[in-house]
């Protein structure tokens, strides 16, 4: 870092200024966009990629000057000079942005076309243009780069598996092109890891650890620009104080949020599951191999610092440890760089904790591991297993190894039980649907009764049901309807739908979890977990030229990562989910297809052409991701059912419709009579 803050200063006192400023990368886009339009293929490629370049380079020359100035004037030692150390900071920093970038006003792009970028945009307009000048090496590359980025972009996943086929294109030219480098290098250290090279793993997974520090120092320096944080920009007065506690705490809220962003690959919305705790994880076992205990232990203390409760990894530690001293050989502490990310992030929260409450912002941890800061080694040690190193187990694989070995050796499943419908037919099993624990079935219900649902739906369902009040949850381009069942008995008892439609969408529901327990041969009860009737209908005017999904890739209990074809099943997954089914109520429109992926959530193994009383169900596990197609034209509704073997888990709003259903029936032997309203007449 050193060599780095010098070489930025060295380039802020003179030598930026005498190559000349650099070119607004947003003017160098606009130049693409307008080259591409004339099917100018060339100048397309000179553009783009300089105004990529151009957006690295800004943030480049950006994180150096402010940690260039930081260690030129200080603040920690500044005592009652502060403010000039303050002055001085801030008038170094601009000086220096003016000599690399040129006035600050050339380089403010407006906040859409910074989101264009962090989506890699750029690159979707050099994979066409590499195409057209017939370059289709470079253009694989590109596509790759932008896929990544945007994998539910169907016409470039497209594109990738042309260049696939093309002479000239091998496997080597899809490369990420802007790849993190401690990305990188972690999945160069799995990859060595999996050969079992442990000694070349354990320098990859270091390098990564070493770049993702650093990678972290520099995000916390872009921190110190322009923040947009609604929950406390609408919060900030106009006094001295105010302005300062306002922008000090938008500052802090992103330092604190660094290392969730540095864990989220590109194109994610979710960090990679316990990303720094993962590397931890490989470290510690790989040291193991080679059979560098210090290593080890101090790999394994550091995991527990970031997930103090893991029982694999205390018992590892303590394992460790015996072995160390057994030895005469000291026991090392923690990692000193896990150690001051520890400490650092808890005073942060805790700062957070107390500002929020005074300044009536929301403060959520950004990380979703337990960060506890804490180990008390002797304390940990007379806890657990102590008499010897004999009676403990050499130390387990990491848990994302032994998730690999899980699903390898999948459980023995069951299935092909008699259906209990005659009417309903098996369509296609797990092996014509290219997976496991999968059925298609059609006519669950007859067209009579599809056509009552859907009606009834158009009646009942409300936008952002189920979506926590959100219409168009998956895509911007469609909007999302629902109601439970427990809703439509209601409505079909105080007469405000049919009566005879809220009880078919029961006796529907039923019939579904019936077929699956049955067709599934399970030994224990199914039991609902969550009923919900959908409908998905694409929005006019927003069709046009659309790449995305109606409902991304996912699994149902667990939390898929698809680039580590791992599914985590932990909260905030619904663990308790084990069997799915989506019972379809019509097929007048367009797209909308349900399609089963591998883990990779990018190669498709089945697609299902929804239809009237057709239906697929599957075990909700990792072993199914699955998504739906764009709705493209027109409206699709079906009922979306989630079950469950745990009666703990059972769907509240169920069991209150089953109690509905008592009352119902009970009524309607009363009065003899099925039309306990007008609108079953009509």
């Amino acid at each position: 870092m050193v060599s780095m803050v010098s070489a930025v200063w060295a380039l802020c006192c003179g030598l930026v200024a005498a190559w000349g400023h650099l070119t607004p990368f947003d003017e160098l886009y606009e130049d693409g966009v307008r080259a591409y339009y004339d099917s100018d293929w060339p100048a397309v490629v000179r553009a783009m990629e300089g105004a990529a370049h151009s957006y690295r380079e800004r943030r480049r020359l950006q994180v150096g000057c402010r940690l260039a100035c930081a260690a030129r004037h200080g603040l920690e030692t500044a005592g009652p000079r502060v403010v000039g150390a303050v002055l001085r900071r801030a008038r170094c920093i601009e000086v220096c942005g003016q000599r690399g970038l040129g006035p600050a006003s050339l380089h403010r792009a407006n906040r859409d076309l910074e989101l264009e970028f962090e989506r890699r945009g750029p690159y979707n307009y050099l994979q066409l243009a590499y195409y057209k000048l017939n370059e289709p090496a470079k253009a694989a590359a590109a596509a790759h780069t932008f896929f990544l980025a945007n994998p539910e972009h169907m016409e470039m996943r497209q594109s990738l598996e042309r260049y696939k086929q093309m002479e000239g294109v091998g496997e080597s030219h899809f490369i990420d092109l802007e790849a993190r480098p401690y990305m990188a290098a972690f999945d160069k250290g799995l990859k060595h890891y999996d050969e079992e090279q442990y000694s070349l793993a354990i320098s990859a997974f270091e390098e990564a650890m070493r770049q993702f520090w650093e990678a972290e120092k520099e995000c916390r320096a872009l921190c110190q620009g322009p923040q947009e944080i609604e929950d406390i920009a609408q919060h900030r007065g106009l006094h001295l104080y105010e302005i300062i506690a306002g922008h000090y705490l938008q500052v802090l809220l992103c330092q604190h949020d660094c290392v969730r962003q540095l864990a989220t690959r590109a194109g994610r919305l979710s960090p990679i599951h316990n990303y720094l705790p993962l590397h931890h994880d490989f470290l510690q076992y790989s040291y193991y191999r080679v059979g560098d205990y210090g290593g080890a232990l101090a790999a394994s203390k550091a995991y527990l610092l970031l997930r103090p409760a893991d029982p694999d990894m205390l018992d590892n530690t303590v394992y460790y440890q015996l072995e160390l001293r057994a030895r005469g050989e000291p026991t090392p502490g923690p990692r000193q760089d896990v150690l001051d990310y520890v400490e650092r992030y808890r005073l942060e929260k805790e700062v957070l904790q107390a500002a929020s409450e005074e300044h009536g912002f929301t403060y959520i941890d950004p990380i979703s591991w337990t960060v506890s800061g804490e180990l008390e080694e002797e304390q940990e040690i007379s806890g657990r297993r102590t008499t010897g190193v004999e009676t403990l187990r050499a130390p387990v694989m990491p848990v994302m190894q032994r998730k690999r070995a899980e699903r390898a050796i999948e459980p023995e499943q069951r299935e092909g039980g008699a259906v209990p419908y005659s009417g309903a037919m098996v369509v296609s099993d797990s092996r014509q649907l290219n997976g496991s624990q999968r059925v298609l079935l059609d006519h669950v219900i007859t067209p009579l009764e599809c056509q009552q649902l859907f009606l009834m739906a158009n009646s009942i369902t409300t936008a952002g049901d189920g979506y926590r009040g959100k219409m168009s949850p998956h895509t911007p381009n469609e909007l999302f309807e629902g109601a439970t069942v427990y809703r439509a008995l209601t409505y079909g008892v105080e007469g405000r739908i049919s009566l005879q439609g809220a009880t078919l969408f029961y006796e529907a529901s039923e019939r579904a979890r019936a077929i699956i327990q049955a067709y599934f041969m399970l030994n224990s009860t199914l039991y609902f977990s969550y009923t919900h009737l959908v409908c998905r209908t694409a929005i006019e005017g927003q069709q046009d030229n659309r790449n995305d999904l109606s409902h991304p890739i996912h699994a149902d209990n667990c939390l898929l990562d698809p680039d580590a074809q791992v599914c985590w099943k932990e909260p905030p997954a619904y663990t308790h989910r084990d069997y799915s089914a989506i019972l379809y109520l019509n097929g007048d429109f367009d797209g909308g297809e349900f399609i089963f992926t591998e883990p990779d959530a990018k190669t498709v193994t089945a697609a299902v052409k929804p239809r009237c009383g057709r239906m697929v169900g599957f075990s909700s596990g990792g072993e199914n991701p699955h998504g739906v197609m764009a709705v493209t034209r027109g409206q699709r509704c079906a009922v979306a059912l989630w079950f469950t073997l745990d009666p703990h888990f059972r769907e509240q709003e169920r069991i209150k419709a089953d109690e509905a259903m008592e009352l119902i029936s009970l009524q309607q032997q009363l009065d003899g009579s099925v039309e306990v309203n007008s609108r079953d007449e009509l």
